[in-house]
């Protein structure tokens, strides 16, 4: 038993090391920067503060934290030349991949409570492990839509320009479309705002939709991504 324990220990910290290995200090260094920079806008201007806010916050960096794990994930694969070797584990797919996308989940979940941590402390009393639950939604979504491309493009440049573009549209369609913003469609809605002309029972089913809709959206796209890594001529 202890050595399957050691042996476990061995394989996490070896695929921590190659995914967040790199340019990762980096995005964490400038999503901590952004996260900081937005909260000291919100004092300096005395906006009001309030649980809505913090998660507004929160979202980019939340973005940012996994934009490069996931993004550049198979093609640091490729220039480490293990890929082939990647390859020829028996089933792959889920044993590495798998395994990676939940610890990148995971460590960034916790990175998320320390940032909350931060702003609770500075700015407004909130609660730590719920705004970072809130936020994984999102981070599925979005994570696991990058992974998808990244399996189609094979390249973490290209698939980092589809996913700004995608960011940008989803941003600027859904911000500007009243009957959408507020709806469970929204997949940048804020489940701490709710809307004056909205009842609470109405706004607690929408949230309850949003994220299941983010959830499965997630899923899928997980899914997909893992059914493209079968087709492993594409990518050796």
């Amino acid at each position: 038993m202890k050595k399957y324990i050691t042996l476990a220990v061995r394989v996490i910290r070896y695929n921590l090391k190659i995914i967040f290995a790199g340019k990762f200090f980096w995005f964490l260094l400038a999503a901590f920067a952004f996260f900081a920079f937005f909260m000291f806008q919100q004092a300096w201007n005395r906006l009001e503060i309030n649980e809505g806010t913090i998660y507004g916050l929160l979202l980019f960096p939340c973005l940012l934290l996994i934009f490069y794990p996931v993004v550049f994930g198979i093609q640091n694969d490729e220039d480490n030349r293990i890929l082939e070797i990647i390859f020829g584990i028996p089933n792959y797919r889920y044993k590495v991949w798998g395994l990676r996308m939940l610890m990148v989940y995971v460590a960034n979940y916790f990175i998320l409570v320390l940032f909350a941590y931060v702003a609770r402390l500075l700015l407004y009393p909130i609660n730590i492990v719920e705004m970072a639950a809130q936020l994984v939604f999102p981070m599925l979504f979005f994570g696991n839509l990058a992974f998808m491309f990244s399996t189609i493009t094979r390249s973490g440049n290209g698939t980092a320009v589809i996913m700004i573009i995608l960011g940008l549209v989803f941003f600027i369609f859904m911000n500007a479309n009243s009957s959408i913003s507020n709806s469970s469609w929204n997949v940048f809605l804020n489940p701490f705002t709710i809307p004056r002309d909205i009842h609470p029972m109405i706004w607690q089913n929408t949230i309850i939709k949003s994220r299941l809709f983010l959830l499965i959206g997630g899923i899928v796209f997980l899914m997909i991504g893992l059914l493209n890594l079968q087709k492993r001529e594409k990518f050796v």
